[in-house]
């Protein structure tokens, strides 16, 4: 199973770029209330804005990736290291858009990485 870890981070960093990519996408859209008359001039912006659509790319892509790693690995091994995008879009939202991460995120962080470590042990 462990030949299959490159695949399966792929995937994963794939994932975290879609949310990253979004993220910033969305900043430029900036905060909207969820209405009905917000749905086509939000709806349009969203719909154009390149780093969402480069989100959406990425996301799919995923999907992909992850149809691969499903074909070749246990769900029980490969669903849990989706959990590494949880360290990298803290990381990369921290280094990025200059988010706290506080003592309490990277506490969970650090369990985070002792249960990859672990996961990936047994296989």
């Amino acid at each position: 199973m462990n030949r299959c870890l490159g695949l399966i981070l792929a995937g994963v960093l794939l994932n975290a770029m879609a949310q990253l990519c979004i993220k910033y996408g969305m900043q430029a859209v900036g905060p909207f209330a969820f209405s009905l008359k917000n749905i086509v001039p939000i709806g349009l912006k969203v719909a154009v804005n390149p780093y969402v659509l480069s989100g959406m790319a990425c996301y799919a892509v995923s999907i992909i990736v992850w149809l691969m790693v499903l074909s070749r690995v246990d769900v029980s091994y490969a669903y849990p290291l989706l959990s590494v995008g949880y360290i990298v879009t803290a990381i990369a939202g921290k280094a990025l858009f200059g988010e706290v991460v506080g003592f309490e995120r990277s506490a969970g962080i650090l369990v985070i990485c002792l249960g990859v470590y672990l996961i990936t042990r047994s296989g």
